[in-house]
């Protein structure tokens, strides 16, 4: 069975500002998917029904290809500016102001943790130390220590 290590989701053409989505994206970021699902409904901004979307259904890609919720973090939370609808409001003595309505996309990363034993990891970067000792000669030039 093939594993991918990132999961993607992708929310476009949400009208709503960037700015609001991204005040909800800092307090999430550095939890894991699953948590913060749990805790996005209790955040008291509208953004954060849309992100619990995005990640639900990030989870789901990650599920589909047999990964489970606990092996997964955040590799990456965007929030892009989409187009603008130039929109406006009619203002006495026939004049008109103008606003923009804004639009974001969403695009989630989720990434698979490896999980190892830890002692494993640990010989493994001694050998990588031990192979890349360099000395430094009289001349300045790098030579590789045996």
């Amino acid at each position: 069975m093939n594993m991918k290590t990132s999961f993607i989701a992708t929310q476009k053409y949400l009208i709503m500002s960037p700015r609001k989505i991204r005040l909800v994206v800092e307090l999430i970021k550095k939890m894991k998917p699953a948590e913060a699902v749990e805790k996005l409904p209790f955040v008291q901004k509208r953004a954060g029904e849309s992100i619990a979307k995005v990640i639900k259904a990030a989870l789901a890609n990650a599920k589909n290809q047999g990964v489970g919720e606990s092996d997964l973090r955040f590799k990456e939370i965007q929030v892009g500016e989409g187009p603008r609808l130039k929109k406006g409001r009619a203002a006495s003595r026939g004049r008109w102001h103008p606003f923009k309505r804004r639009m974001s996309h969403i695009r989630v990363v989720l990434q698979m943790v490896k999980s190892q034993n830890p002692n494993i990891k640990v010989q493994d970067e001694e050998k990588k130390e031990e192979a890349k000792k360099v000395e430094v000669t009289e001349k300045g030039k790098n030579v590789t220590k045996n």
